[in-house]
């Protein structure tokens, strides 16, 4: 009898459990599926500020002359305001007004907001400095709130804004990633993925006046360390606006290697953008043009294709030709700059005075094909591999025509187009010995998880030898020593290499080329012939002037001499 009551009694609070399990499970699928809104936003009710989680991301890094590291992007801590439009105490006017300094938009807008009904939480400013959260609350306004929060911060403003880039929101609107230089080629290392966090009444009462609540997902993420020098970069930008603004060009640029190593010291376009305040920027202005834009920039190519002569044997610098000043190809007439014929020429003179024939006259001696293979070899028409995003392809088309004239004219520069950072590259095969290096911004990632990684580029090829090199280094060298402004800018105790270019802007409307606008461009290395630094410059439409050297040559030479002055580069002379 016991067996069969105990049996009973087991069967009976089986079922039961069994009823009350059915039972909950009910009414956790009515809770999580059919009433999962209704509960959500009782839950929400609960929250006094709800967002994502404090924004954090990897730091960009300047690289100092003493290899000290300085900051060029990171993330700022702050706070954000915020109302509660049942605590405000005074009119909404009132209200608005004693914080108007501190809103990102108008009263008028703040007043809208704050009389919307139903509301207890209205985010008035997203960026409030330390400082000024200490202001608000001495202000001690009823209904006004202060929330911690982090956003991204460039100490430079405007510093290599056009290298450094900026983040924005992803299509989704849910992340911030990078959208323009640095910031979009490494965002997958300054990237930091994390979750949703919330504060609540009981985070406010156990984690001490709110604390964030969150999680953090582990991914490979860092800070990158960049060879962008902040002095340097500093002067850069000021010579570019101060030149930009001389001219009234329509942009002014340029960059500062190391034509050994390929390490950009500086770069930069100016107009620029402050980088943490770009209401008032364009999209152009976001953009870099030193990677992204193509130009013909014309004589300052001639240093190329002597060197092409040069090593491929079809000339020396001793080679004369007779410079009538104009020849006749396939219809068409080159000429000098001026128009004038200079009788019996030597190479030399063909740099220090610019000369059209001269450069015709080389490509005729080399043949076509040669002079095409050369001019490939510097992949003018190429990639360089810059650790920058939209990198652009040179047009070089003219290099495969059947014509002597589109030959003739890619040897001065035109009717090629080319990026500067190309341009550049190709450029310091003159001054390091005739290698092609690969430019590029970053030089080591240190990661979270304490391992750092150097970067390494590749060598590149050797597309000049280096007794070519040398010798258009000394004939560079005497362009400055004796032609460029009669060899006023001369320095007596460092021996400098530069060449000028002048070119015609393409008429994209009518065709040919437009009478009266011009794109200047400057290069130039120093020490010649141990070079610390090749200065690439440029500068399109200046008004007033009609010569590169009449605009960039004082520019360049500032550069120069505080170049030397800044890095100590010893005497060569």
């Amino acid at each position: 009898m016991k067996r069969k009551q105990l049996t009973f009694r087991i069967r009976l609070l089986s079922a039961a459990i069994i009823l009350v399990a059915i039972v909950l499970i009910g009414r956790l699928y009515q809770i999580q599926v059919i009433d999962s809104s209704l509960y959500l936003e009782r839950a929400e009710s609960q929250y006094v500020h709800t967002k994502s989680d404090l924004y954090s991301r990897g730091s960009i890094l300047f690289t100092a002359r003493d290899g000290a590291t300085l900051s060029a992007a990171s993330v700022q801590a702050g706070y954000v305001l915020a109302a509660n439009p049942t605590q405000v105490t005074v009119e909404n006017s009132k209200f608005c007004d004693s914080l108007s300094r501190y809103l990102d938009d108008p009263i008028e807008k703040c007043n809208e907001r704050l009389d919307l009904p139903g509301r207890t939480y209205i985010e008035l400013a997203k960026k409030v400095s330390e400082e000024d959260s200490d202001i608000i609350v001495d202000l001690d306004v009823d209904g006004a709130q202060l929330y911690k929060n982090q956003w991204r911060y460039y100490p430079g403003g405007s510093l290599a804004a056009r290298s450094i880039g900026f983040v924005g929101y992803s299509n989704d609107g849910t992340e911030l990633h990078g959208k323009y230089g640095l910031e979009r080629q490494y965002d997958d290392v300054l990237f930091e993925k994390r979750q949703v966090m919330s504060v609540n009444f009981f985070a406010e009462l156990f984690s001490n006046l709110g604390e964030f609540v969150y999680s953090k997902e582990d991914n490979n993420s860092g800070n990158i360390v960049t060879t962008l020098e902040p002095s340097v970069s500093r002067m850069l930008d000021s010579v570019l606006k101060e030149t930009n603004d001389l001219y009234e060009s329509k942009l002014t640029g340029a960059i500062i290697m190391d034509p050994k190593t390929g390490e950009i010291i500086a770069m930069n376009a100016v107009p620029g953008f402050d980088l943490n305040d770009r209401s008032e920027a364009t999209i152009d202005q976001f953009q870099n043009p030193l990677v992204e834009n193509l130009y013909e920039f014309g004589s300052t190519i001639k240093a190329l294709t002597m060197a092409a002569g040069i090593d491929s044997g079809a000339i020396t610098p001793q080679s004369t030709y007779y410079d009538a000043g104009a020849i006749e190809l396939n219809g068409f007439t080159i000429s000098n700059y001026d128009g004038r014929g200079r009788g019996t020429v030597p190479m030399q003179e063909v740099l220090n005075q610019s000369l059209n024939t001269g450069v015709s006259h080389i490509v005729k001696e080399m043949g076509k094909e040669k002079f095409r293979d050369y001019f490939l070899n510097f992949k003018l028409g190429s990639e360089t591999g810059i650790d920058l995003p939209n990198e652009a392809f040179g047009l070089v088309d003219n290099l495969q025509a059947a014509g002597d004239v589109q030959y003739a004219t890619a040897s001065f520069g035109q009717g090629i187009a080319m990026t500067p950072i190309a341009t550049t590259r190709a450029l310091a095969a003159l001054a390091n010995g005739g290698k092609l290096v690969t430019p590029h911004l970053v030089k080591r990632i240190e990661y979270d998880n304490g391992r750092v990684k150097e970067m390494r580029y590749p060598e590149g090829a050797q597309v000049l030898s280096e007794e070519t090199s040398e010798e258009l280094s000394r004939m560079l060298s005497i362009v400055v020593d004796d032609a460029l402004e009669g060899g006023d800018v001369a320095l007596p105790n460092h021996s400098v290499g530069a060449k000028t270019g002048t070119a015609q802007i393409p008429d994209p409307v009518n065709g040919g080329y437009y009478e009266d606008k011009f794109l200047h461009s400057f290069f130039g290395y120093f020490p010649a012939f141990e070079p610390e630094f090749i200065v690439f410059m440029y500068t399109v439409e200046p008004q007033g002037v009609k010569y590169a050297s009449e605009t960039l040559t004082t520019p360049f030479m500032d550069i120069t001499r505080f170049l030397i002055n800044y890095y100590s580069i010893p005497p060569d002379r």
